[in-house]
């Protein structure tokens, strides 16, 4: 632009002409240079508020993203818990059933101890039957018996005692002399803790 002033000035002998050309040549390229000025802002100002845009967008990604590892984090916590509650379900579901067929577990031992007095043999084998066929269903439910015995160490957590006695022998002091019920769990939970008597 101020190229074109020079050569003006060069090209015209007339020092009036050469003044109006001059000015004419200065005022074209101060409108250029404020029209490029202006330009340049203009573009500037749309390259800052593009950046902009994209940093708050991406700051908005950053959010939702950091919004949807919450909520993922949330439903596998939820996922775990309610299939841990599922399976305490389902392994607890027949607790009352089962508790409520023990008695007549002990009816059964009860009747074969009875039966065995007498020489029966054919009802002694017909009751001890049905009593394995009743055993052996609600054992493939998950019900077992507990192993407990005359001579066994004594263990709160496991036994409830109901009465002490004089143990007859001395190795039998503060362990158990006998086993008054049966005890019973139910997958890895007792549903019913064995009475015994202990010696003293």
């Amino acid at each position: 632009m101020f190229k074109k002033i020079r050569k003006a000035m060069s090209q015209d002998k007339n020092p009036q002409a050469q003044d109006e050309s001059l000015k004419d040549q200065v005022e074209e390229t101060l409108d250029q240079a404020i029209e490029d000025a202006d330009n340049n802002d203009a573009s500037a100002e749309a390259n800052k508020e593009e950046l902009s845009e994209e940093e708050q967008l991406k700051q908005e990604v950053e959010k939702e993203k950091d919004k949807f590892l919450r909520l993922f984090a949330e439903f596998e916590n939820y996922k775990r818990r309610t299939s841990k509650e599922r399976l305490e379900l389902f392994k607890t579901a027949s607790q009352e059933v089962m508790q409520s067929m023990l008695p007549v577990l002990d009816d059964f031992d009860r009747a074969l101890n009875e039966i065995r007095k007498t020489e029966d043999k054919s009802l002694l084998t017909g009751v001890e039957l049905i009593s394995n066929k009743l055993r052996e269903t609600l054992k493939s439910k998950g019900l077992a018996e507990m192993t407990v015995k005359s001579g066994d160490k004594f263990d709160a957590d496991l036994h409830e005692a109901i009465t002490q006695i004089p143990a007859p022998d001395k190795k039998l002091k503060g362990k158990i002399v006998d086993v008054v019920e049966k005890g019973y769990t139910l997958g890895e939970r007792i549903i019913r803790y064995p009475k015994v008597v202990t010696g003293k």
